[in-house]
C-alpha cells in the first residue's frame, strides 16, 4: 500500500508495509541515514525526527501514521547546518562518539520551538528521554542555552549557570599514581 508524505520538504511516496516503522523507511527505503537506530522501543531517542513539528520516535511510528504529514530528519533541519541548534552543537563541541546526536538535536530543536527561553530544569526534563552513552549532558544543556541565544531569546539571567561554571575536565592534582 502506497503512503504519501512530505520528507524534508519534498513529497514522497513509498510502497511498503503500512506497519513498517518510519525509521526503516527513512533509512532503508529512502537512504537517509542521519536518523539512527538505538533501541527499537522508543527509550533512547536516537531515532527522533519531527512529524508536523513534534519530536517523534521513528522506531515505533508506523509509516501509515505519517500519511499526508510533514516529516523532518536531521538532514532536513537545515541544508547547511545553519539551524541554531546545529550551530550551537558545533560551537560548544558537544559530540563525542556522535551516535545519539541527531536525535538529541532533533529533540532540542522541537523543544526550543515551544520553549524559546528554557531553564536548566526545563531542558533536563525535555531531554530526559534522550540517552547519551558518552554522558555529554552538561554540554547538551549548554548548547541548548546557546541555541536559544542564537534564536534571539533573552537570557534567563546574566549570571552563569552552575553547568557553565563547571570545568570541562577534571583538575590535575599532585600525589596520584604515576
Amino acid at each position: 500500500m502506497a503512503t504519501h508524505f512530505i520528507l524534508n520538504g519534498k513529497p514522497q511516496t513509498v510502497d511498503v508495509n503500512p506497519n513498517m516503522p518510519l525509521l526503516w523507511v527513512v533509512r532503508d527505503t529512502l537512504n537517509m541515514t542521519g536518523t539512527k537506530f538505538g533501541c527499537g522501543m522508543a527509550l533512547c531517542g536516537a531515532c527522533t525526527v519531527h512529524v508536523n513539528g513534534e519530536a517523534t520516535r521513528a522506531c515505533i511510528t508506523p509509516i501509515s501514521s505519517v500519511a499526508g504529514k510533514k516529516v523532518t530528519t536531521i538532514e532536513g533541519l537545515s541544508p547547511d547546518s545553519s539551524h541554531p541548534v546545529q550551530r550551537a552543537w558545533l560551537e560548544i563541541d558537544v559530540p563525542q562518539c556522535g551516535y545519539c546526536q541527531s536525535g538529541q538535536i532533533m529533540n532540542a530543536a522541537a523543544f526550543l520551538a515551544k520553549t524559546p527561553n528554557p531553564t536548566d530544569a526545563q531542558i533536563d526534563a525535555a531531554m530526559s528521554g534522550n540517552i547519551c552513552r558518552c554522558g555529554t549532558y552538561q554540554l547538551i544543556r549548554k548548547a541548548i542555552h546557546q541555541a536559544a541565544r542564537l534564536q534571539g531569546a533573552p537570557a534567563q539571567s546574566d549570571k552563569p549557570t552552575a553547568s557553565e561554571l563547571e570545568p570541562d575536565s577534571q583538575p590535575v592534582t599532585a600525589g596520584g599514581a604515576e
